[in-house]
């Protein structure tokens, strides 16, 4: 055979195999998904620092970010697959849409949790920062995805919640971190409860700057119920590390437990 005809029955299967139309169709997919990967990430940022800021009205929550993220892929994909596909969307969409019922048993837990991460979002319910306590957990709220809640206990723990959990439970925001609450019973024999409660104060405010927790403001000790036992009491102190806050509690109820007795 010819060399020639050789070279031009090869040239002839080269372009049969990569056709000038599919490079070019996927040229545009590469550029069309790299430039929807630069907007998702663009939004990512800026939606990241809007919700940062104090004014915002919707928490650092990232769940958020996530839908923002989803969305943007969503169009990216959709234009994609209709310009350089010609597929339909809207009518895959509608397609999709007779077997949402199945989709929708199937994906029951995961969309229960994802409309549950929205609610306490959106309502301000949970926020990062927060410290709570949900089906008998305690902890500080870390962040909000879309489908559980984690929060981080005083002892270091990481705790995930799933949205739903939230919003079926009671829920209840516990005192922040830099409030150290400490509840007393005193028994004073008859001595002034002025004076027991100087000592209290006192003895708990250099326990607390002992281990380091610091006070934004003095101690104080409310005398709540007259019992024949005693006095009930709340001591509250308010330290300006609350990552000290277990350690401030322990070290105040060992400072203070001599002055709570006659």
């Amino acid at each position: 055979m010819d060399p020639e005809e050789q070279t031009s029955d090869l040239y002839g299967i080269i372009q049969s195999v990569v056709h000038v139309e599919w490079l070019s169709t996927a040229l545009t997919v590469a550029i069309a998904l790299a430039f929807t990967a630069l907007v998702a990430r663009a939004v990512t940022k800026v939606l990241r620092r809007v919700l940062s800021h104090d004014n915002s009205p919707l928490p650092s929550s990232s769940i958020f970010v996530n839908i923002a993220r989803i969305a943007v892929w969503a169009v990216g994909v959709s234009v994609v697959l209709s310009s350089c596909f010609g597929i339909d969307v809207s009518a895959a969409i509608t397609a999709l849409g007779i077997g949402g019922i199945a989709i929708s048993l199937g994906f029951q837990d995961t969309l229960s949790n994802l409309i549950g991460g929205v609610q306490v979002s959106i309502t301000g319910l949970v926020e990062p920062g927060d410290y709570i306590e949900v089906g008998g957990r305690r902890g500080v709220v870390h962040d909000v995805t879309w489908r559980h809640t984690s929060l981080e206990t005083l002892s270091g723990e990481r705790v995930v919640v799933p949205n739903s959990v939230i919003n079926k439970s009671s829920l209840t925001h516990l005192p922040p971190l830099t409030k150290v609450v400490v509840p007393l019973i005193v028994t004073t024999g008859g001595a002034d409860l002025g004076a027991v409660a100087a000592k209290i104060v006192k003895a708990a405010g250099q326990a607390a700057q002992k281990v380091g927790g610091g006070m934004s403001q003095e101690p104080q000790v409310l005398f709540t119920e007259a019992m024949e036992c005693g006095y009930r009491a709340s001591l509250i102190v308010w330290v300006e590390d609350g990552d000290k806050h277990s350690l401030v509690k322990d070290a105040v109820v060992r400072a203070v437990a001599p002055y709570t007795m006659a």
